[in-house]
């Protein structure tokens, strides 16, 4: 089978759904399937896999994200040998699945990773709550129904597209994560940061993003600060330059910013070694879907400290794999001091939590999504549509 795999943005850029996309291209490819990436910009860049296929954009300041409403004529031409499309994004990435696959006959399946209501009101504040939610109400119904198959990582998830007005019949997959490096990590030797074997470790693994909420993290650390004198907040990740520049300034002026370290990006490969050193893991953001970081923690056995909110309320078992509190400061500091306090506790949600994250195996997922490109394809017609118009691309090319 040929899969095209279609996302507004790819390596060099570092996300959940970067991530979760070169792992899945990694296990189809495994089962013998040929896989496709189509993204825009870093034409430049040196890519350690095969069948990136990058299209001109225009860059958005260093978001890792680049505008363009158009696939090279090379991209294109490649795009509609596909067998199946399969869209991240449901903008730019969307509409020319659209565009270009529609008339193909290529089914086109599409999974909503992101809350792009809870995104605008972070970066759009000007704009009121309404008007956002009824741009969204407006593109998402029509869209969908445009799809083939619609995908949510999470039943809460599946909620969210019901609130905006989608009608589709939605599966819910959960996005896969390639647990074995997390189960079977080494630990990063401590010393390597100065920590000491009696520290408290709680670290964040992710995006620095408005949307992830971490002043609240960072908040809720110095509050802990004076009651657990040797807890240690890791901070492990990167972002636009300028946020992250601002974040440091944040750590900066707090008590205690000298028990809080910033590690920048680091390499993905190096990121289960990270966590295993870790004792908790803490996250603010509300404006999960799937939370990767998340379940890569719960893989690694951390127990989690996260907010009662679509995607991480769905991942995480309360009192269980973990706590969640409300999106109060109070309540989240509350619990992750009892969490430091209690090793006993922490060892027990590990172990629940390692044991939870193997429904999210990249195995199971994978095979669930191929099931239903499968599916798709047996659907009548399908094959006749899709052989007509390689036929007539071929008549077309004969008479120029």
């Amino acid at each position: 089978m040929r899969i095209g795999m279609m996302v507004d943005s790819y390596k060099p850029y570092i996300s959940g759904i970067t991530n979760y996309v070169e792992i899945n291209k990694q296990f189809l490819e495994k089962a013998g399937h040929d896989v496709f990436v189509f993204t825009f910009g870093d034409l430049d860049y040196k890519d350690d896999e095969t069948n990136v296929i990058r299209s001109p954009g225009l860059p958005l300041a260093d978001s890792g994200f680049y505008l363009s409403m158009r696939y090279s004529r090379q991209a294109k031409k490649i795009l509609q040998t596909m067998d199946i499309v399969h869209v991240h994004h449901p903008f730019l990435s969307g509409r020319l699945a659209l565009r270009y696959c529609r008339p193909a006959g290529i089914p086109i399946v599409f999974t909503n990773h992101s809350r792009y209501d809870l995104y605008a009101q972070a970066y759009l504040p000007m704009m009121p709550e309404e008007v956002t939610l009824g741009m969204l109400q407006a593109y998402m119904p029509p869209f969908c129904k445009a799809m083939d198959l619609v995908i949510a990582p999470s039943a809460g998830m599946g909620r969210v597209l019901r609130e905006l007005k989608v009608e589709n019949e939605i599966e819910i997959i959960p996005n896969g994560v390639d647990l074995a490096s997390f189960q079977n990590a080494s630990p990063t030797p401590r010393e390597k940061y100065g920590y000491k074997s009696d520290d408290i470790l709680i670290v964040y693994a992710g995006r620095i993003a408005l949307e992830k909420n971490i002043p609240f993290l960072i908040n809720a650390f110095t509050g802990i600060a004076g009651a657990v004198p040797n807890a240690k907040l890791l901070i492990i990740g990167g972002g636009v330059q300028q946020y992250e520049e601002e974040i440091r300034d944040y750590v900066a002026g707090k008590d205690g910013a000298k028990r809080i370290r910033m590690t920048g990006r680091i390499p993905y490969d190096e990121l289960p070694a990270h966590l295993s050193m870790c004792d908790i893991f803490a996250t603010a953001s509300v404006t999960e879907v799937h939370p990767l970081s998340v379940i890569e923690a719960m893989g690694a056995g951390l127990p989690v400290m996260g907010i009662e909110s679509v995607g991480v309320g769905d991942t995480v078992q309360d009192g269980v794999t973990g706590y969640l509190a409300t999106n109060d400061a109070p309540s989240f500091t509350a619990k992750l001091t009892r969490l430091c306090l209690d090793s006993e506790l922490r060892k027990r949600m590990g172990r629940a939590a390692r044991e939870a994250s193997k429904v999210y195996s990249i195995e199971r997922a994978t095979q669930r999504m191929l099931e239903q490109y499968e599916r798709l394809l047996r659907e009548p017609g399908r094959r006749k549509d899709k052989l007509y118009f390689r036929l007539r691309e071929i008549l077309q090319r004969s008479l120029r």
